[in-house]
């Protein structure tokens, strides 16, 4: 099973730090002659996009040729993933440039498998490879590698095998990081502590809303995260609006950008780590959660859509939630969820509820929070639930992590006292 480790990486000295530097330049100026140069072919009709120059003797004196390979393979993804798009109908740019020299390029590089390793301990520590003419440059000898300061500590430290390590400057924090990918034993996953099931909500305000057949709630707020994602939007679009003719970018709108997706991940990586431990101590075993076409149907506004398309980035996160499941033996299945935001939990009705912000309410009497209300039909309709309604737990995000808010969602009796009460 595939996992991957992220940690800091320091460099030792100034020196070091403008080698390092100069390593990543010099990979950013490869991918943009490599994109460049398919860019091209793909506007020629007689082009063929997988014909290019050969770049290891320009390149490889700096980088190392396998680390020129690394990036030219690189490359040719981003282009195969265009194409796979583009057939489905959803691509929507072909490959960009990693930046330029006038206005900063983005500093990231990626090193072969066999061309670094990492040592944790006391002083945990990254060794890569650099081509022979900057060892030459900075005095390292033949055999010798760029050697380098980590911090962090990793979710795997034993593992099978390693891949290709990313390694790149975060603007954001001033500092150089790294994603290493490792291939761990099946053995060293946690299991399900019983068989409970669970429901998951996917909603424009709140991220989600959990409903579990132990009777546990949870409901993680959206709100304020969106609101700074619609603040980077409008900053992006209004330093668009201030470029001559010539540039489609700039240095500050990538960084913006980087910045805008980096802080959307960070939430998201931590949402699903928070919801999957939560659930594993519950002893859930199943967590179902909408199908994406469900989801883009239900919502018809403007902005919600600009949440669910933009924001959500709905597949990317399923496919977070479903890796982090696995290490705890846990399943993700995706099944419909059609009407569930609209159905009453009390009389069944799809078509006389009405939603207002939060809440959804029926003639039949029934008042409650909608997005719990939504994952609790969504569970009912997959699994018999017993057990009462516990006290929601409403979670709110500090650019940590996702916390208890003091806020508490308050209950309310339904009119019928059969059914299970949901926090409004």
């Amino acid at each position: 099973m595939r996992r991957t480790n992220t940690f800091e990486v320091v460099p030792q000295s100034d020196e070091d730090e403008e080698l390092l530097r100069r390593l990543l330049d010099a990979s950013a100026a490869l991918w943009n002659e490599i994109n460049y140069e398919r860019r091209e072919n793909y506007a020629d009709p007689d082009g063929d996009v997988w014909d290019i120059s050969e770049y290891r003797g320009r390149y490889g004196g700096v980088l190392g040729a396998s680390t020129v390979q690394q990036i030219e393979r690189k490359n040719r993804e981003a282009w195969r993933s265009f194409f796979s798009l583009q057939k489905k109908g959803e691509a929507n740019g072909k490959p960009g440039y990693w930046g330029n020299t006038e206005d900063g390029r983005e500093l990231r590089t990626y090193i072969r498998n066999t061309s670094y390793s990492v040592e944790w301990g006391d002083y945990s520590r990254l060794e890569i490879l650099v081509g022979k003419d900057l060892k030459d440059e900075y005095g390292l000898g033949h055999r010798e590698r760029l050697r380098l300061e980590i911090r962090g500590e990793p979710n795997w430290k034993e593992y099978d095998k390693q891949g290709r390590l990313e390694l790149f400057l975060d603007e954001q924090a001033q500092s150089f990081r790294a994603f290493q990918p490792v291939t761990i034993d099946d053995s060293r996953l946690a299991s399900p502590l019983a068989s409970e099931e669970a429901a998951l909500d996917i909603g424009a305000n709140n991220l989600v809303a959990c409903t579990t057949t132990t009777g546990t709630q949870l409901l993680y707020e959206g709100r304020d995260l969106f609101e700074r994602f619609r603040e980077s939007t409008r900053e992006i679009a209004r330093l668009q609006s201030l470029l001559d003719d010539r540039r489609y970018s700039s240095h500050r709108i990538r960084s913006l950008y980087r910045r805008r997706t980096r802080r959307r991940d960070h939430a998201q990586d931590a949402l699903a780590r928070d919801l999957i431990e939560r659930l594993h101590a519950e002893g859930v075993s199943t967590v179902y959660v909408g199908a994406l076409t469900d989801i883009l149907d239900t919502h018809w506004s403007v902005r919600a859509n600009e949440k669910t398309h933009n924001f959500w980035a709905f597949r990317a996160f399923i496919k977070r939630l479903a890796c982090t499941a696995e290490e705890y033996g846990m399943t993700v299945e995706v099944r419909s969820e059609a009407w569930t935001s609209q159905e009453c939990l009390q009389c069944g009705s799809t078509d006389r509820t009405t939603r207002h912000r939060d809440t959804l309410t029926c003639p039949c009497g029934f008042e409650a929070h909608a997005d719990l209300t939504a994952s609790e039909t969504f569970l009912r309709r997959h699994t018999d639930v017993a057990r009462p309604m516990a006290r929601p737990v409403r979670l709110k995000w500090d650019d940590h992590d996702w916390s208890e808010s003091p806020r508490s969602v308050p209950n309310e009796e339904r009119t019928n006292p059969q059914v299970a009460s949901v926090g409004r």
